[in-house]
């Protein structure tokens, strides 16, 4: 294939930690990161627990005091972690010597800034519409964290935001490739941001009858595959990759994480938020997203599942895999670490991406954990409780959002 997509930094911040290094650790060792809000009063609330970042503050080095007060918590996590991934790239300060018009950003972004949409409404009420901050409306807006990174780094190529609900980052790194593949551009930022914890928010979620209500065990509250699973988590955070053309990364001496190998798109066309039943729109999102990599289902070692822990959603996508990778499905390992970061919504494919491709690049893949009675009906083996230490080839990535989109992204592991 020409102008490959080569993965040549990684950035993240959720529940689990605040950089790459911490995460992973994390996440190989099954450790929790769901823990009871702190960031909005939840105490009167039926749902009190979410994936949230502890004590995040947003270097003053990216985003200056005075400035960050402007936008909302989502854009402060995608910039960080965007930090870090150019820092990791070693394309911060110059861009690496690439013309600023071939590097672009694409991020995924589900919701935006409701948590500043909440606040400011309440000051709206009760002071009036003199006291609507001037800086509202570019300080809650989605594209807005692109917009950011973009200025920050002075790259002035493609710049947009994708919000397909909880398959916008995986759509984003989609496109984000394309633009590489196509030779219109040679760097992309890529990756998504979401932060949502606010009195509506969660109010709406619980509302559903969508989220666990296990406040008061908190780290076993996300379990998906379990047969006590009853509802997703909410968490927060950013999943970020650099994403350049494979021949001028590996010219500059550039390290190489992975490689996007391939991605399929289907809408499942059957309801605003259940899933299909037989997971028939996932199934052919995987088979499309293989299709496109032009390997073999069989040459799959890992599949990272969107695995919220809900009752429809886990048993319809374990449906979906058998569909898709017949007695393969039985071979390859399948974990969701949703049951450690909770379910960051529209960032969930870009932390997700992450995890797969250090899962290549490191030979081991994280665990599922709080599978204390695994769901006789999800019978597959997703890594229960305990990382899975193999060499894989190719890891498959899981987004599927409300109104029936789905995603499937293909990694591939880079081979010195």
């Amino acid at each position: 294939m020409s102008n490959q997509v080569a993965i040549t930094g990684l950035g993240i911040v959720c529940g689990l930690g605040k950089n790459l290094k911490e995460v992973w650790n994390n996440a190989i060792e099954g450790k929790p990161g769901i823990s009871k809000i702190e960031t909005t009063p939840v105490d009167h609330l039926p749902v009190q627990i979410g994936g949230e970042v502890k004590n995040f503050e947003l270097s003053e080095d990216i985003l200056p005091a005075k400035e960050q007060a402007r936008y909302d918590r989502f854009i402060h996590l995608g910039l960080h972690s965007t930090d870090e991934a150019m820092i990791d790239a070693g394309l911060k300060g110059d861009l690496g010597g690439y013309d600023a018009h071939r590097v672009g950003c694409i991020l995924g972004v589900g919701m935006g800034g409701f948590p500043m949409i909440e606040e400011t409404h309440a000051t709206y009420m009760e002071k009036g519409t003199r006291r609507v901050s001037p800086f509202f409306i570019p300080g809650i807006i989605p594209n807005m964290a692109s917009g950011l990174v973009t200025i920050n780094y002075g790259a002035k190529g493609i710049n947009h935001t994708i919000s397909s609900a909880c398959a916008s980052a995986a759509h984003a790194i989609a496109a984000a490739s394309q633009e590489i593949i196509s030779g219109r551009q040679d760097v992309m930022i890529s990756g998504g941001c979401e932060s949502v914890f606010s009195n509506l928010t969660v109010s709406g979620f619980a509302n559903m009858k969508a989220l666990s209500r296990r406040n008061d065990e908190p780290e076993k509250a996300s379990r998906p595959f379990d047969t006590d699973r009853n509802g997703f988590v909410m968490g927060e955070g950013a999943g970020i990759l650099i994403l350049e053309n494979y021949e001028k990364a590996k010219a500059r001496g550039a390290k190489i994480y992975g490689l996007v190998a391939g991605y399929g798109a289907t809408s499942d066309a059957y309801h605003i938020t259940a899933p299909h039943p037989e997971g028939e729109g996932a199934s052919a999102c995987m088979k499309a997203s293989i299709a496109d990599a032009g390997i073999d289902p069989s040459q799959v070692g890992y599949v990272n599942a969107h695995g919220t822990s809900t009752p429809l959603g886990d048993l319809g996508e374990t449906k979906a895999i058998k569909e898709t990778f017949g007695k393969h499905a039985y071979d390859l390992v399948v974990s969701s670490t949703k049951s450690m970061t909770g379910h960051l919504l529209g960032a969930a494919g870009g932390v997700e991406s992450v995890f797969c491709t250090m899962a290549l690049h490191t030979g081991i893949i994280p665990p599922t954990i709080n599978i204390d009675n695994q769901d006789p009906e999800c019978d597959l083996n997703y890594a229960a409780n305990k990382a899975v230490e193999r060499q894989i080839d190719y890891a498959l990535n899981n987004s599927f959002g409300f109104g029936g989109t789905n995603s499937s992204l293909i990694f591939k592991r880079h081979q010195q």
